[in-house]
């Protein structure tokens, strides 16, 4: 599958819930945010449907995100699914690392190829303050168990202000160094301003090389993370979903209005 500016679609992001258990101050508000209810949330037999007809028309690449994955109930499951489809060459999954103590294992043997995890300090205070609720130890016992589980490359997602020379970027960056890890250095963004940058030792907001789609929680399938277009797969069935997404993939990122990073994915 190829865009009106040749590129080609390779990679599908899926988000399989909007629920989150932080409140990242970049990601969304301290009292959360209104929650998709469960029926309108794609079921797995959906989303296996979605990845299946990706997959036959030249997807290799999926990566399962949020809101929180791994708060979904039965994701395992749902990996184990989708590691089933033949054709998919790299099978990862984002997380906020502090259930991956939990699941990492489990994981691995359903299949999952590797995971990204998000890192923004390793200092325990500033962790709590940026994730509102979350412990520091519960993450690093998340990515041991990850690297236990060779759920490898692991990489590390590292929210910045503006640079990795940063102090929390550097301490991560120099854990990463120390466990063996990749680690991505991402500026902050903001969705309603169109405020984006390519992702520092990632490919991520580089549009002019830009082979993938998104699908949301609630079924629709984006062409672009900064960009208002979206095509519902129940609505207009899902062959039809991905060609006008793929026929209208814009030629770089603008601004989305509609979409917040809890049930888009990032």
């Amino acid at each position: 599958m190829y865009d009106k500016f040749n590129r080609k679609i390779t990679y599908l992001r899926v988000s399989v819930t909007d629920r989150c258990n932080l409140r990242c101050t970049y990601c969304m508000p301290e009292c959360g945010v209104d929650l998709m209810s469960h029926k309108d949330i794609l079921s797995f037999e959906e989303i296996l449907e979605v990845i299946h007809f990706a997959v036959k028309n030249g997807v290799q690449k999926i990566r399962i995100t949020g809101g929180e994955p791994l708060v979904r109930r039965g994701i395992v499951d749902l990996v184990r699914m989708i590691s089933d489809i033949k054709g998919i060459r790299d099978f990862g999954l984002t997380t906020n690392g502090t259930l991956l103590d939990q699941f990492a294992k489990p994981l691995a043997d359903a299949g999952l190829h590797r995971v990204n995890i998000s890192l923004d300090s390793l200092d325990p205070v500033r962790y709590r303050s940026i994730t509102r609720i979350g412990d520091i130890t519960s993450v690093i016992h998340g990515i041991d168990a990850a690297i236990e589980a060779d759920l490898q490359p692991i990489k590390i997602n590292c929210v910045i202000k503006s640079s990795p020379m940063e102090e929390d970027a550097q301490a991560v960056a120099k854990f990463c160094h120390e466990k063996g890890l990749e680690v991505r250095f991402i500026k902050e963004m903001d969705l309603e301003a169109g405020h984006f940058s390519q992702v520092i030792g990632g490919d991520g907001g580089n549009c002019k090389m830009c082979n993938r789609l998104r699908l949301t929680a609630d079924g629709k399938l984006k062409p672009c993370l900064f960009s208002d277009l979206e095509f519902d797969v129940r609505e207009l069935g899902i062959e039809q979903a991905f060609s006008r997404a793929i026929g209208l993939k814009p030629k770089s990122g603008t601004e989305n209005k509609i979409n917040k990073f809890s049930n888009i994915g990032g």
